[in-house]
This record gives C-alpha cells, sequence and structure tokens, in this order.
C-alpha cells in the first residue's frame, strides 16, 4: 500500500496529495532559503518517484524561478504558503515540510548548506521556550 500525504496552504484555497515515499528530508539554510521563509531555514521533503496531485486551488498555485541558480519556489498567490513543486521536468518533488496536514514518518536528515547559516542562528536550543506566546 503506498503512501498518501495530504497538505493545503494557510488560507486552504490550495489542497494537494502526494502519494509515494520521500527520500530525504533536509533543512537548508542556504541564503535563498532563508529569504523564501525568512526564518533560518527551510525545511524541506524531497522524493525522485512520489506523485503530486493538487485536489483544489491549483489556479492559485504560482512559481517562482531565480534566475541564474536551480532554485524554484511555489507558492500560494492568496496567503502566500509555501507548496510543493515538481523540478527537473518531472523527475524531482520537493515539499515544504509545513505545507503537510498529515503525520510524517520522515525525521531530517541533516541541516545543509549551513556555510550560509544566519549569524544568529546559533544554540537556539538553550533560550527560554514556550508551549504558546510568553506574557
Amino acid at each position: 500500500m503506498s503512501v498518501k500525504h495530504k497538505g493545503s496552504c494557510l488560507c486552504g484555497e490550495v489542497s494537494f496529495e502526494v502519494e509515494g515515499e520521500f527520500d530525504s528530508f533536509f533543512m537548508c539554510h542556504c541564503q535563498y532559503c532563508r529569504k523564501d521563509t525568512g526564518s533560518a531555514h527551510a525545511s524541506n521533503l524531497f522524493s525522485t518517484t512520489a506523485v503530486l496531485t493538487w485536489l483544489s486551488g491549483e489556479n492559485n498555485v504560482k512559481t517562482y524561478s531565480l534566475p541564474s541558480t536551480r532554485h524554484v519556489k511555489c507558492f500560494c498567490t492568496n496567503c502566500g504558503s509555501a507548496l510543493p513543486n515538481v523540478q527537473m521536468g518531472g523527475a524531482f518533488l520537493a515539499v515544504p515540510a509545513g505545507s503537510i496536514d498529515t503525520k510524517i514518518a520522515n525525521k531530517p536528515n541533516a541541516h545543509i548548506f549551513v556555510a550560509s547559516k544566519a549569524d544568529w542562528d546559533q544554540d537556539l536550543e538553550q533560550i527560554p521556550m514556550f508551549e504558546g506566546l510568553p506574557c
């Protein structure tokens, strides 16, 4: 039986299904992924065999390819949420981990492009943690 994951954007206009296994799960610290997410890194699942099916809102999906690079970002034109993208003529699927609504069995394989890591992205596990918004 094949694994199926469902996902969506923040506003719910776009939904999708990924059928198949993920090959890897990387947290990328490159300058492009930091710009894409506005955060320390992007967390993406990758597959060379899984199949992406748009369930709703495909007309709200925009793809941006950064010129002179292999960097691609898909997002919802309504809310801006990161969405899956198919690259290299359909041979490679990249799925933002946060866009998946179902449980993911995969754990991250590695942090990549750490040479580009933000200066403030050090020892973050040592700062205070709150279960919700701090008062």
